[in-house]
């Protein structure tokens, strides 16, 4: 008998408000803030308000906010298939939601154009912001991914000190954008670049064009990463 779900599952809101949280936090660094702070203040941003959600929603939903980490749990067993479904739709639709507060925000700027200034989206080729190619941008992706949810993985494993976990999530997530944002911008996070893409098509659908690469590529990160923690690292009983 399938299990029954229900909507207004506080787990599944929990992971709609960070994950919109993220977007808009960390997108917003970049388009509103990112001349000032540069790709250093960027990298801060996304991995701080990572760990401050990790304390902030962490009890009621594991604070997954990325459907890579929740594709990993999955692999890993440690979320149901219903669950893990709407983890991911919520986590979408948040990330839709913080990027169109972004725009929002930003279309009442009289020196902001969409097309232009675009909205911290992610890309590869002329869209990379050091032109990296496919090829370079797939294989960061992948590896980025893979280091973030080993953390992650093991961050919150039974034997680990869980009362530190959102400190090394965050500060990992971090120095994970440091390498990663001059050859993508940094997704390890499919639903942190839906969002935008999907904005920025209203303008230019070069984002949306490439977004399969960044939902492809950080599963197959987060899917490596869940099977050497499970069979390879996980301490054994």
């Amino acid at each position: 008998m399938s299990e029954e779900i229900n909507v207004l599952d506080r787990r599944y809101l929990a992971e709609l408000l960070g994950t919109m949280i993220l977007v808009f936090i960390g997108c917003g660094s970049a388009v509103i803030a990112g001349g000032y702070v540069g790709f250093l203040g960027i990298s801060f941003a996304f991995g701080l308000t990572v760990l401050a959600l990790v304390y902030a929603i962490g009890p009621i939903s594991g604070c997954h906010i990325n459907p890579a980490i929740t594709i990993a749990m999955l692999v890993s067993k440690k979320i149901k298939k219903n669950d893990a479904i709407m983890y991911i739709i919520y986590q979408s639709v948040g990330a839709i939601i913080g990027a169109l507060i972004l725009f929002s925000i930003m279309n009442g700027h009289v020196d902001y154009d969409l097309a232009t200034n675009g909205l911290g989206q992610n890309g590869y080729d002329t869209a990379s912001p050091a032109d990296f190619p496919l090829m370079s941008a797939f294989i960061a992706e992948v590896v980025l991914t893979f280091i973030f949810l080993l953390v992650v993985l093991g961050a919150t494993s039974k034997k680990a000190e869980n009362s530190f976990a959102g400190v090394a999530i965050g500060l990992t997530l971090t120095f994970v954008h440091i390498v990663g944002i001059p050859i993508t911008g940094t997704s390890v996070n499919p639903a942190r670049s839906l969002g935008p893409a999907l904005v920025m098509a209203m303008e230019n659908t070069l984002a949306l064009e490439q977004l399969w690469m960044f939902w492809l590529a950080p599963i197959i990160g987060a899917v490596i990463a869940a099977v050497v923690w499970k069979y390879v690292l996980e301490p054994r009983r």
